[in-house]
């Protein structure tokens, strides 16, 4: 089998020595081609040239949650095609790795190594489900090229979380569940429209969802993980159906402290629930537009502000080596 390993440099909990060793496990199971990114973009660049290529037949990401969204992006460019297309393998180098750990992988490095090279003996893998985002025809972001993501995706509040994480990390901080956590409080005291919800979620053969102050979408359960606790925005999501949806309609001090403790204490069985908690499973296709620039995310990655998202939920998009 001939693999391309794409090595994130930057990844948040490996060292380059222990890079060196998974390096080498993997190059003793099969022809291995290992680039270090260099750029951002540079794994989407990488996946797309190993989707194009006539030889290689799996594309190993050693990095977090972002460097697996550009490897992904790259080798679904021209579409989705599980049975052509080389397979993805995932070996959790950031701080979170909420991919690789939904789909059951050990968060260690050199563990979730072992587990990859015992799938590929074994041939253990699966087709999962992915979902979609593009710019809406007919409104300004009609332009906004397409994108793919695995796990989750934010119009709103998480999407400002994010952002000012990432502000923090141009900066050279290091990126932690405290940050995180910091910047969540920080979001929340400096947003304007926290009490008066701008988005609305509209799909075919429903009534519109209006006045939502966050939505979250989510491809997977659970939603994103503090340390080793995850945390469940909507628990019935999974890489075998559509999209979730967990929306809020309201934002006060009491709502938040309603629900950010749902949130913490979520399980597989329940997550928020409430009076302005909006909770929709396994949709294909929607739009959320807003009345006012909102920051979007998608794994983890802020892309700016956007007034009008359109999502699909795509079944059977990638096939993952398990």
């Amino acid at each position: 089998m001939r693999a391309l390993l794409v090595v994130n440099p930057a990844a948040t909990t490996t060292s380059a020595r222990t890079r060196d060793v998974l390096i080498h496990a993997l190059a003793s199971e099969m022809k291995l081609e290992a680039v270090t990114t260099e750029y951002r973009g540079h794994a989407r660049d990488l996946g797309r040239q190993a989707a194009e290529s006539k030889d290689i037949e799996l594309v190993v990401a050693l990095g977090g949650d972002g460097t697996v969204n550009e490897v992904v992006n790259g080798l679904l460019h021209n579409g989705p095609d599980p049975d052509r297309l080389p397979g993805l393998a995932v070996v959790p180098g950031g701080s979170t790795n909420v991919f690789a750990r939904a789909l059951g992988l050990p968060n260690d490095a050199v563990e979730a190594t072992g587990a990859l090279l015992d799938a590929l003996r074994e041939g253990r893998q699966r087709t999962v489900g992915l979902g979609l985002a593009a710019g809406t025809p007919g409104t300004e972001d009609e332009a906004v090229p397409s994108r793919w993501f695995t796990f989750n995706a934010g119009l709103g509040f998480d999407a400002g979380v994010v952002g000012r994480v990432e502000q923090h990390r141009e900066r050279g901080k290091r990126s932690t569940h405290s940050l995180y956590l910091r910047q969540a409080m920080r979001q929340f005291f400096g947003e304007t429209h926290r009490r008066r919800g701008t988005i609305t979620l509209e799909r075919p053969g429903a009534d519109p969802v209006t006045d939502l102050v966050l939505s979250i979408v989510c491809n997977t359960s659970p939603w994103t993980y503090l340390g080793n606790r995850p945390v469940y925005a909507s628990p019935k999501a999974s890489f075998d159906t559509g999209l979730d949806v967990l929306g809020l309609s309201r934002m006060s001090t009491s709502a938040v402290a309603r629900y950010g403790t749902q949130l913490l204490t979520s399980s597989p069985e329940r997550g928020p629930h409430g009076k302005h908690a909006v909770s929709l499973h396994d949709l294909t296709d929607f739009t959320l537009h807003s009345k006012v620039p909102l920051p979007l995310q998608m794994d983890g990655d802020h892309l700016g502000l956007r007034t009008s998202v359109a999502f699909t939920g795509v079944r059977r998009a990638l096939r993952v080596i398990v």
